[in-house]
């Protein structure tokens, strides 16, 4: 898909628009984050990324894949081996996830915070 002089974030279907839909997940910045460093088999990634699950994760690789974001290297061995590295353009978006995640662990207890004030609202206004 070639960008259009006029696209803009905000309009359906514009690719900007597809491509934050796949990098919105929790699950996606968590993913690059465990892929960040180096090479990692799927149980490491399983492991780095406390309550995803084996669907979750094959589903969340699977579109990192498809997008060219990580690659999936598959070594002919018995029994089978596959890696998942982050493909170069998958590094320039860590490098931007990375700031919000900076933020979330900066700012998170401020979210919560706001959270239980306005729940704790809404229970007052509908006694």
């Amino acid at each position: 898909m070639v960008r259009k002089e006029n696209e803009s974030i905000l309009q359906a279907g514009c690719s900007s628009n597809l491509v934050l839909s796949i990098i919105a997940s929790r699950w996606t910045v968590m993913v690059l984050h465990a892929l960040q460093q180096d090479t990692k088999r799927y149980s490491d990634i399983t492991r780095a990324i406390p309550g995803i699950t084996q669907k979750v994760l094959t589903d969340t690789l699977r579109k990192l894949e498809r997008n060219g974001i990580v690659e999936r290297i598959v070594y002919p061995v018995v029994p089978p081996k596959v890696e998942y590295k982050l493909t170069d353009l998958g590094h320039t978006l860590f490098t931007t996830t990375e700031m919000l995640a900076a933020w979330a662990e900066t700012n998170g207890h401020m979210v919560l915070q706001s959270r239980d004030l306005y729940d704790a609202q809404l229970e007052t206004l509908t006694k």
